[in-house]
Formats: C-alpha cells, sequence, structure tokens
C-alpha cells in the first residue's frame, strides 16, 4: 500500500544477504518537509530534513526583535524551502526558558508561548511544536547518543546559564509545569535561595574577583585555563564546585545512573575541575560524568530528530487512515 501510494522510494538492491536479491525502500522525500530552529540568545538556526531524516537545507540568522520572532522564524524556514520543492508538514522550534507540557513559554525575557505558537503557525501553515532547548539535548543523547545504553541520566548544559534535562527509562521528564531541571536555582550555601549558580553575571563576578575581565565570555576564561592560566583556573574550580553540588542534589532526589556534560561543561578544562571537585565529596556520593557525543550542537541533533520523527509518524499516518492514500 505504501509503495502504490508513493510512500517510499527504492532505496537500492540488498546483493548481501542469502538468497534472491531483495529491493530496499526508504520513505520518499516528496512526502515534505519538516524543520528544526533552535532559537538561542543571540541567534537562530533552521535546519530542513525529509521523512529519511536527511538534512536538506541550513541557514542562520541574527535574534531581532522579540515581537517579530514569529515571523523571523517563519522567514528563515521559507530561506530554507527555496532550493527544495513540496509541502512544510511540521516544525519544531527550541528555545531557552520553561516550556510547559502543553507548548507555552514561561520566559519573563520573551513572548508569550501560546501567542508564539499560534502567530507561527498561522506563518507556516502546519503545526508547531515548541520544546525547551535543554530537553531537545538530552532527547538527542538519549536516542543517539552517550544516552542510549543508559537506564537513566541527567544532562547539564552550560550556556549563557545551566540547565538541566532528565531522562528516566528513557522517557523525558518534564515534571507537572515544565519546570524540571531548572537546577540554576537549587539552594547551594553561601548563595541565597533563588540566586543563579551559574550564568553570566555569576562568571563576570568571578572574573573581576581573580583579576580577569569581566566582560570576557565564559569560552574566554576556559581557553585561558586551558593554557595554564591560574586565575582562569581559579574560577573554573569554583564553577564546577557548584555543578558538582548540583549533581549531588539531582543524585539525592532522583539519582541518575551518569551526568552528561554539553556546552561550555563538555570544555576539557571544566570536565578536568569537574572531576577534581567530584573527587572531594565521593566518600558520600558517587557521581559519574560523561560528555555529550554532541557537543554545543546536541540541542539541534535532538530538534532535528524531532522533526523528522514528527514528519514519519505524520507520512504514515496519512497512508494507513482510510481514504488516505496518497493524499496531500
Amino acid at each position: 500500500m505504501l509503495d502504490a501510494g508513493g510512500a517510499v522510494a527504492s532505496a537500492g538492491v540488498d546483493r548481501a544477504t542469502r538468497g534472491p536479491a531483495a529491493t530496499r525502500v526508504s520513505l520518499h522525500p516528496g512526502l515534505g518537509f519538516a524543520a528544526a530552529v533552535h532559537v538561542d540568545h543571540t541567534a537562530m538556526h533552521a535546519t530542513l530534513v525529509d521523512p529519511t531524516g536527511a538534512v536538506r537545507a541550513q541557514h542562520d540568522a541574527p535574534l531581532g526583535r522579540v515581537e517579530d520572532r514569529a515571523a523571523d522564524i517563519a522567514a528563515l524556514i521559507a530561506e530554507c524551502r527555496e532550493p527544495v520543492q513540496g509541502p512544510l508538514r511540521h516544525v519544531v522550534v527550541a528555545m531557552p526558558g520553561i516550556v510547559t507540557p502543553d507548548g507555552e513559554i514561561r520566559d519573563d525575557q520573551g513572548p508569550d508561548g501560546g501567542a508564539l505558537r499560534a502567530t507561527l503557525t498561522t506563518h507556516v501553515e502546519c503545526p508547531v511544536h515548541i520544546e525547551n532547548d535543554v530537553n531537545l539535548a538530552a532527547l538527542a543523547e538519549s536516542e543517539s547518543g552517550v544516552g542510549r545504553e543508559l537506564s537513566s541520566f541527567t544532562l547539564l548544559l552550560i550556556d549563557q546559564g545551566l540547565g538541566a534535562g532528565t531522562v528516566l527509562g528513557g522517557v523525558l521528564h518534564r515534571g507537572a509545569a515544565g519546570i524540571a531541571g531548572e537546577v540554576v536555582y537549587l539552594p547551594q550555601p553561601p548563595l541565597p535561595i533563588g540566586a543563579p549558580v551559574i550564568n553570566e553575571d555569576v562568571v563576570a563576578d568571578l572574573a573581576l574577583l581573580h583579576g580577569r575581565d569581566p566582560a570576557d565570555p565564559l569560552l574566554v576564561h576556559l581557553d585561558a585555563c586551558g593554557r595554564g592560566d591560574d586565575a582562569a583556573q581559579a574560577m573554573i574550580d569554583e564553577l564546577a564546585r557548584r555543578l558538582v553540588t548540583v549533581a549531588g542534589t539531582v543524585t539525592l532526589v532522583i539519582d541518575p545512573e551518569a551526568f552528561v556534560l554539553a556546552g561550555h561543561a563538555a570544555h576539557p578544562c571544566f570536565v578536568a575541575a569537574l572531576h577534581r571537585a567530584a573527587a572531594n565529596v565521593s566518600h558520600l556520593l558517587a557521581l559519574r560524568f560523561l560528555t555529550s557525543a554532541f557537543g554545543h550542537e546536541a540541542t539541534m541533533v535532538g530538534a532535528i530528530g524531532q522533526a523528522a520523527s514528527a514528519l514519519r509518524e505524520r507520512s504514515f499516518s496519512r497512508f494507513v487512515a482510510p481514504g488516505g492514500m496518497g493524499t496531500a
């Protein structure tokens, strides 16, 4: 039925197996496309994929005004669609901030999630799914990264701040209101409750304390640490101590099998400092740290995976539904 309806295309002939040569098939790329979009703190990144999961186009753009966000995302997707022919079936948008299970964004610095999704859906004329960026990074590790063989893990990602995504029994744990993973606000002495553990302001304060330029981003300090700068090393040691405290707190609540380090947390200098800090509490807690398979691309890998999966599911549902074979 899928062959007759044009849902699959020839993918060559398998002559390696025993018996008569078998014709291989794959999902027909003409079934349409899905877009994966990562909106970070400075830019937007869009990738267009076909039902096979193959990347067909990619474009980037600087982050514009909040009120233009939906239109800017739609324009970026339109750029990706220019060289291909076929309908857009699904869009996955990865964004920082708290995303509720129904796709609304609780972010004081951004637009209302429901309004953004509704406006973007009108622009692109297909379903839109919005997801937290760190959650998508965790899904990427769970499906095709270092989390594949783990029964449970928590991904810790440092970018401009700290976020976590937890997978338990192969399922992403969102929490009732979508706030699971907001570990940047976990209390740890001597910080007051509600103070961020790791973010740009914390990095700037530590830089000032240790005689380094507070205007430099974390990556500059990490690279300096790698070159043997003692002041940068002291900064990274303090950040690593804080992250170990976060990991210890998470362990006492859900006891994941391992922690996966992504973003700046996967920098070799940070990883080394983290292992030293973890050794100081090893008599109390055994913490296992692994490095992300995708580094800074983990979020986009997760968004692409979810977009391609949604496109395949939509494609199959069109062909198995009554009267659905061959319909647009």
